[in-house]
Parts: structure tokens; C-alpha cells; sequence
């Protein structure tokens, strides 16, 4: 485990995308070769399947068994949550990084209220459970940082991503209720707020949706999703998307600051998109903006996103905002 002077990471969610970079990016930090002088860190890298611990054995090198160590946990489980966390020398967890979580996209009409459950029982319930199984020993200890990744969509609401959304705004407000209650307890809590992420759990998704029915749902409205949304949606990911490994570095750079943000947009480009719902408290501007940009504009905004895509050069849109 940890030797003297580094810090315990537990990260939930490392098989792929952004939390396998996380654990990644953390685990080879360059200071790692200066134990006696600087503060490394240790990290411990969850998934449900170990099965699955193929690719992040790979990108790990030769710091797995060494400051990256593999354990089983199912965040929708009372009872491997806390195997997981017992697992842990002396129960001693320096940084919680929740980053496990579902999607689910399409006509609200057509989704299941079971299938609208499993959403939540992880990017809401999971992220409680694991929170509520750290935070007695940060409060204990006097010292800790819980780290959540959220979305802007915890933000702001986005079409045809009605439940994911809804999830998302849960956690927001969750989160924002109990920070202040852990500052007390000298313990800091971060939310990482990514815009879309070139991940293949996206990639697959999107392949996924564009060829399903959608029973339950009115003719014109399967046709609005396909046909007008999910190439915007394209578009945007496209022009504005980031990496995993941009994620990871931000949420390093969140990590290592002297006083971490509570919010932290990771996309410098969403910022007027989420500064539309705070410039009217009537909600108008941002539901009216979003409804012009999709169903009237939808031409231009697709011209937009492709001058946007030259002029970035992936350069602007993988820019992160350092939370110093």
C-alpha cells in the first residue's frame, strides 16, 4: 500500500475513458520518484469486473503493483462498497474520485422507469454510498477531498438526455448541501464538470441509439431525436469535445491546488452555455435559446460547429481551466 508521505487515491470506474487516465495519470506523477520530499500519490483503481483490467494494466506500465493497485467493487452495493473501502489499510482514504456512471439518452416516453432506476442507483445512490462510507474517517482525521464527476448537463438541462440529466442535477445539489457542511471538518469537496468527452462509452452509445426503436414514442418525436438531434449532438462532439486524458488533467490540477474550486468546468467553451440559465431567473433565455439553436437554426448551428472545429484546432476546446 502507500508508503509514508504519500496520499491514498480511491477512484471508482477505472476500466476505460476517463477514469482509467485518471488513475493512470496520478499513478505515473513525476514526483512519485521523490518520496522522502515530495508528496506522491498511491493509487487505488476500482471496477465491478476485474475481468476488464486488461487495458488499464497496459497503460499502467510498471507502476501497477506498485503505486496502482487493482480491487472489485459494484458502487450499487451497500456490501462491496464497504469490502472495498475495509480493503484499505486502516480504512485510510486520502482522496475519493467518484467517477463511475451510466448514460441514458433518447424520448423520455420510451424509456422504463426501471431502466430510469438503474441511472440513478449509480450516478446518484453509487456516489452516496461511496461518501457515506469515506466521510466518518475524513471527519475522524480532520482531512480529506472528495472529488464527483458531474457534467455541465448538472447544470444545465439538455434535450433527449432528460434522466441522465435529472441525475446529474441530483449530485449537484447533494454535493452542494454537504460541502458546507464538511468544511467544517476541514474536507473539501470538488465537482468536475466535463462538456462532451470523446470516450468509446459515447462512441457506442450514439452507434447504439441511432438504430433503436423507440415504442412509446410519437412518430415526430423519434424523427426530432434522429433526424435533428443526434447530429447536432455529433456536431458538438466533434467541435467541442475533449479527451479523457484533458479530464484527468484538470482533475490533477483540482487535486493538487492549495484551494480547490467547489465547481470546476473543465471546457472553457460551455461557460456561456451555463451562464445563459444564471443571466434569467424566469429559466426563458436558456429554454428558448436551446430550442431556437435546435429546431430553427439547426443549419446554421451545424456551419457554426464546423468553423468552430478548423478555427480550434483542438487546441481551444481541450483547454482546461485551472483552478488556481
Amino acid at each position: 500500500m502507500a508508503n509514508s508521505g504519500q496520499k491514498v487515491v480511491l477512484i471508482t470506474g477505472c476500466s476505460s475513458g476517463i477514469g482509467l487516465r485518471i488513475a493512470v495519470i496520478l499513478a505515473k506523477d513525476e514526483k512519485s520518484r521523490y518520496h522522502v520530499l515530495c508528496v506522491s500519490l498511491s493509487v487505488i483503481a476500482t471496477m465491478r469486473d476485474l475481468k476488464k483490467k486488461d487495458k488499464l494494466v497496459e497503460a499502467a506500465g510498471d507502476v501497477y503493483g506498485k503505486t496502482l493497485t487493482l480491487l472489485p467493487l459494484d458502487v450499487c452495493s451497500d456490501e462491496s462498497v464497504r469490502q472495498c473501502v475495509n480493503n484499505v489499510k486502516d480504512r485510510h482514504i486520502d482522496i475519493l474520485i467518484n467517477n463511475a456512471g451510466v448514460g441514458l439518452l433518447g424520448p423520455v416516453e420510451s424509456i422504463s422507469i426501471e431502466e430510469m432506476k438503474k441511472v440513478f442507483e449509480t450516478n446518484f445512490f453509487g456516489v452516496v454510498r461511496m461518501i457515506k462510507e469515506v466521510m466518518p474517517d475524513m471527519k475522524k482525521r480532520r482531512s480529506g477531498h472528495i472529488i464527483v464527476m458531474s457534467s455541465v448537463m448538472g447544470l444545465q438541462g439538455v434535450v433527449f438526455n432528460d434522466v441522465y440529466t435529472a441525475s446529474k442535477f441530483a449530485m449537484e445539489g447533494f454535493c452542494e448541501s454537504l460541502a458546507v457542511q464538511l468544511m467544517k471538518f476541514n474536507i473539501r469537496l470538488s465537482m468536475i464538470e466535463p462538456g462532451p468527452v470523446h470516450t468509446e462509452f459515447e462512441t457506442k452509445m450514439m452507434e447504439d441509439v441511432a438504430k433503436m426503436e423507440y415504442p412509446g414514442a410519437d412518430a415526430d418525436t423519434v424523427r426530432y431525436f434522429k433526424d435533428v438531434y443526434l447530429p447536432s449532438s455529433i456536431d458538438i462532439f466533434e467541435a467541442m469535445g475533449q479527451t479523457p486524458d484533458d479530464i484527468a488533467k484538470c482533475t490533477k490540477k483540482v487535486i493538487e491546488s492549495n484551494n480547490p474550486r467547489f465547481r470546476n468546468l473543465t471546457n472553457s467553451l460551455y461557460t456561456p452555455i451555463v451562464a445563459l440559465k444564471y443571466a434569467d431567473e424566469t429559466g426563458g433565455l436558456s429554454v428558448n435559446t436551446f430550442y431556437n439553436l435546435l429546431f430553427n437554426f439547426g443549419p446554421l448551428m451545424h456551419i457554426t460547429m464546423s468553423i468552430l472545429k478548423c478555427l480550434t484546432c483542438s487546441c481551444l476546446r481541450r483547454r482546461t481551466i485551472s483552478p488556481n
